[in-house]
């Protein structure tokens, strides 16, 4: 999950990876983790929509889509559930400082290219 949190999750996939069943995995990973592979999915995408905030000049919608939510309503308030703070406002508190803002173009090329219209995958 850490190493492809922008794709979709496939929890049996990855509960057969483990070697579990997807319900001892779930039940298993939150024991370890506090929170289940969702959740800590979910986390971690938000983790990364805050860095691309603070240093990208990409819009919201454009960062909530490389950091792998489909729904911008949902990647704005799990967004202001960890932070508390909006994706918009974030951004306002914190750009700035530190480092000049990456070109959007090359924030997305990095991110694995740009969507192609005709198929939405990268191209």
């Amino acid at each position: 999950m850490d190493r492809d949190w922008a794709g979709p999750l496939d929890l049996d996939a990855v509960a057969a990876h483990a070697g579990y069943s997807r319900f001892h995995f779930v039940r298993a990973f939150k024991t370890v983790y506090g929170e289940t592979p969702g959740q800590y999915l979910s986390r971690r995408r938000i983790e990364r929509a805050e860095e691309l905030l603070r240093s990208a000049d990409l819009s919201v919608t454009e960062i909530c889509s490389l950091v792998g939510f489909s729904s911008l309503g949902t990647f704005s308030a799990r967004f202001k559930k960890q932070t508390g703070l909006s994706p918009s406002a974030y951004r306002t508190k914190h750009v700035g400082r530190g480092a000049a803002l990456i070109p959007g173009c090359y924030a997305l090329l990095w991110a694995g290219g740009f969507p192609n219209r005709n198929s939405g995958e990268a191209g």
